[in-house]
């Protein structure tokens, strides 16, 4: 399931990320890459213990606890700490899949990745981040501000940036309910009771399909 999600960050939120990145010490994306990973990762990124990443690390989780369509897809039980990169000049992330565990003190499982888009796509010329399915190679290019939510197992790559630059944040989201399908479910069912009840109002029927939902997440999930 791939999920676009807008407006994370609003004008405000981006001139800000964009102040601090600009006098920000980019460094070898490789610092974080695993075996596999490393040997296609072609890109710049903050450290991960700087200011400037710590400072808006904190700002994008402060911003995605109070969004209620990242809370509904991704159920998150824990969210990385945002790492953030930059690709120009030709740079690009070559075909891989995420390390299924990250962290070293805490650990967390990676069951969905995250990237949050921080300059227009008309500021550069590339640096589409493609997802693969079984069936499709979906491109994905969003306006700044806006989040792609995709499952972390699938194989995915980001295109080289032939203008310009692109920025963004990415992380991983270890979620209460594990299971793909499951997620989706849940996710189908919620966005429903929410529709339904602003077009008609609470009713008897909405609280039993909205005790339908906390019964399913009950049994679900992990936590």
């Amino acid at each position: 399931m791939l999920l676009p999600i807008p407006d994370v960050l609003s004008a405000d939120d981006l001139t800000r990320c964009r102040s601090v990145l600009a006098d920000a010490p980019w460094a070898d994306g490789r610092i974080t890459a695993g075996h596999q990973s490393a040997q296609v990762k072609r890109n710049l990124q903050l450290p991960q213990d700087c200011e400037a990443a710590q400072q808006l690390g904190a700002l994008v989780l402060d911003r995605l606890s109070a969004h209620p369509l990242f809370i509904t897809a991704a159920l998150p039980n824990r969210v990385f700490p945002p790492l953030f990169n930059c690709y120009r000049g030709g740079m690009d992330f070559g075909s891989h899949i995420d390390n299924a565990i990250r962290g070293d003190d805490r650990r967390l499982r990676t069951d969905l990745s995250c990237t949050l888009f921080l300059n227009e796509p008309d500021e550069y010329d590339g640096g589409e981040l493609l997802i693969e399915d079984y069936h499709s190679t979906q491109s994905v290019k969003l306006p700044a501000g806006s989040l792609v939510l995709y499952p972390a197992t699938t194989l995915h790559r980001v295109n080289p940036v032939v203008r310009g630059e692109r920025l963004a944040a990415f992380f991983w989201v270890q979620s209460m309910v594990r299971s793909l399908e499951q997620r989706r479910l849940l996710l189908d069912l919620d966005l429903a009771i929410q529709g339904l009840r602003r077009q008609q109002g609470e009713s008897a029927e909405l609280v039993r399909l909205s005790g339908v939902y906390h019964n399913l997440l009950r049994q679900w999930a992990e936590v």
